[in-house]
């Protein structure tokens, strides 16, 4: 899958619109909500190794639903580990991490929510809530195993597509034990298993079971988790896994609507909250930036022993977009 549409809805169009991006290394998310915080367009797509050419790509779809100039967008909010470039690029309004994004949209759509289950292609997160504020949170950023890229991974070994993966595991009669703890032991784990005749939907089902085991003992260790539990990002398309969280916490799991966006649905909240509560006028720059061309360099910087490799966007007439890289600041804009 490179692009799914998740909502076009064109009857809550207004010209009071909020605009959400996430641009995380795997995927790239739009979200688009009016003033009565409705949504009315979410779109996702691979970032394909390039953020900068992904949101122009997002914007140029952007132009199709909305209109040449933009203007219906009343703020602009980013999101994700290129939140700070793409907000130098867009000229948003402001830009927050993924943590306090999900659980903004996860406390919109759940208001009591306690624990957001969050999986995504890169990493994984797990977020305690109360009364709609963040009391904890811990990330897994470092080990592939728990993500959705070891599960893309597996598949492909398998030859099935990711997307009937919890379809098959749903087919499961006996149950598999597979080691979960890093790609190279699941890897293992999963040859010698179908060396030992075990079909394909038992092998996956244990899979999705280790992908659970290995989220709950890293990222869950030492912690209270309390319904409800939200689960949210690209994994949660996935049946076997949230089956496999409901019967490792013995609880439902509510898997939301826009699950695959809800990190650009909460920026577009906060964005709408930034502008409004502070009575300001957006300073995003328009649909016209998916017709920019930019061009990144980088150096290193000489001024102390460090030397932070420091990157720069310039547009193509060489005027200076955005800079960072740097552990001091000196370079940063």
């Amino acid at each position: 899958m490179s692009q799914s549409t998740e909502k076009i809805d064109l009857k809550n169009v207004t010209n009071n619109m909020f605009l959400g991006i996430d641009v995380g290394s795997v995927s790239t998310k739009f979200a688009v909500v009016n003033e009565d915080m409705k949504l009315v367009y979410a779109t996702w797509a691979r970032t394909q190794g390039s953020p900068i050419k992904s949101v122009q790509e997002g914007f140029a779809n952007l132009r199709k639903v909305f209109g040449e100039s933009g203007s219906s967008i009343k703020a602009v909010g980013t999101t994700g580990s290129a939140r700070y470039l793409i907000k130098s690029l867009v000229k948003a309004d402001l830009a927050k991490t993924e943590i306090i994004s999900h659980a903004v949209a996860s406390s919109y759509y759940v208001p009591q929510v306690r624990t957001i289950l969050e999986i995504g292609g890169q990493d994984s997160k797990l977020i305690l809530m109360q009364d709609g504020i963040i009391t904890d949170f811990t990330m897994n950023s470092i080990c592939a195993a728990g993500t959705g890229s070891f599960l893309d991974h597996q598949a492909h070994r398998l030859g099935i597509p990711i997307e009937e993966f919890g379809d098959y595991a749903a087919k499961s009669t006996v149950d598999v034990a597979i080691a979960g703890r890093c790609t190279v032991f699941a890897e293992s784990d999963m040859v010698h298993k179908q060396q030992m005749g075990y079909p394909k939907e038992d092998i996956i089902n244990g899979l999705c079971e280790a992908l659970v085991r290995n989220y709950l003992n890293n990222l869950c260790k030492g912690k209270t988790l309390l319904p409800p539990f939200v689960f949210q990002g690209g994994v949660a398309a996935n049946s076997g896994i949230r089956k496999s969280f409901e019967k490792s916490l013995g609880c439902e799991v509510i898997v939301p609507e826009y699950f695959l966006t809800m990190g650009a649905i909460g920026a577009a909240l906060l964005a709408r909250t930034h502008i409004e509560e502070n009575n300001l006028k957006t300073i995003f720059c328009g649909f016209s930036v998916s017709d920019e061309k930019f061009v990144t360099a980088g150096f290193n910087c000489s001024g102390c022993p460090n030397k932070c490799e420091i990157t720069c966007v310039n547009k193509e007439k060489g005027e200076l977009v955005a800079r960072w890289g740097d552990r001091c600041g000196k370079w940063t804009i």
